[in-house]
């Protein structure tokens, strides 16, 4: 059996608010936003490049006006919560509660018309993500987790539970990470390729949908660098929730994103850990 995440969040850690409800009302969001967002799904779309020193970072009309959308949204049902999002910034609330909000996760997929996207809602309190989302719409599936409550994937009325699977040894692990590109120091690119060394096999271009995928059991290890918290908040209960461990690369919580490892079998995190700081 695989054991629990160090990080996963215990039940009833908000009683505050109705997370069920919450959950619904992500999910209900992200789908509003995917019906505006497909008409621009390869489809010839103006992309500005946001990145400036960082390097490219692409942003287009889409990702704009689907978080405008989700933000109207939130202040309409939740007007006391924060809400944080990539494309408008960060308006603080007057309650505990933050919506956390990435439009398109991977935009870089989409501009390119491949599938590996999605819109990330999460929403937290002052301590932690209380419910993670992830929808694509083209292909129409969601995953979703409460905290303490589990994960599950859902595409119309089919529902899965998400369950990690086991892997202990890393010479018998599938590695995901989106691009090599992102491990912009001469650090974080050797510690990538000693764990990428160490697999079976290594795939790139997975953005959101690698940790989903990890979330399945079909994926072993994520390691990623140079992450945000809209691009992981939503993420992390869905990882912790399915039974995997979801940390930066010194084994601490990850909520602002940077240099991130997440593993679907908690006894592979630390055979993990010891090669990225090696």
């Amino acid at each position: 059996m695989i054991a629990a995440s160090p990080f996963r969040s215990q039940p009833n850690v908000s009683s505050a608010i109705d997370l069920a409800a919450a959950r619904d009302f992500a999910l209900d969001i992200a789908a509003r936003a995917g019906v505006a967002i497909l008409p621009h799904f390869r489809e010839p779309i103006a992309i500005a490049d946001k990145g400036g020193a960082r390097g490219y970072d692409p942003v287009t009309e889409a990702d704009r006006g689907a978080e405008t959308i989700i933000r109207g949204a939130i202040a309409k049902a939740y007007p006391t919560h924060g809400i944080r999002g990539e494309e408008h910034g960060h308006t603080h609330g007057s309650e505990p509660y933050t919506w956390v909000i990435d439009p398109i996760d991977g935009t870089r997929s989409f501009i390119l018309g491949q599938m590996h996207w999605g819109t990330l809602i999460a929403l937290r309190d002052a301590t932690r993500p209380l419910v993670g989302v992830m929808h694509q719409p083209f292909v129409g599936v969601s995953f979703v987790a409460i905290a303490g409550e589990g994960a599950e994937w859902r595409r119309g009325g089919k529902r899965r539970v998400l369950r990690t699977r086991t892997c202990a040894r890393l010479a018998d692990a599938t590695l995901a990470a989106t691009t090599p590109d992102m491990f912009a120091t001469p650090q974080t690119r050797a510690g990538f390729e000693r764990v990428r060394s160490r697999v079976r096999l290594t795939r790139f271009g997975g953005d959101c949908y690698a940790y989903c995928l990890l979330a399945m059991g079909l994926v072993d290890v994520v390691v990623e660098s140079s992450l945000f918290a809209y691009d992981v908040q939503a993420l992390m209960p869905i990882v912790e929730e399915a039974g995997g461990v979801f940390t930066t690369w010194r084994g601490e919580r990850c909520d602002e994103g940077g240099d991130v490892v997440a593993c679907g079998d908690p006894a592979l995190h630390a055979e993990v850990l010891a090669l990225l700081a090696d």
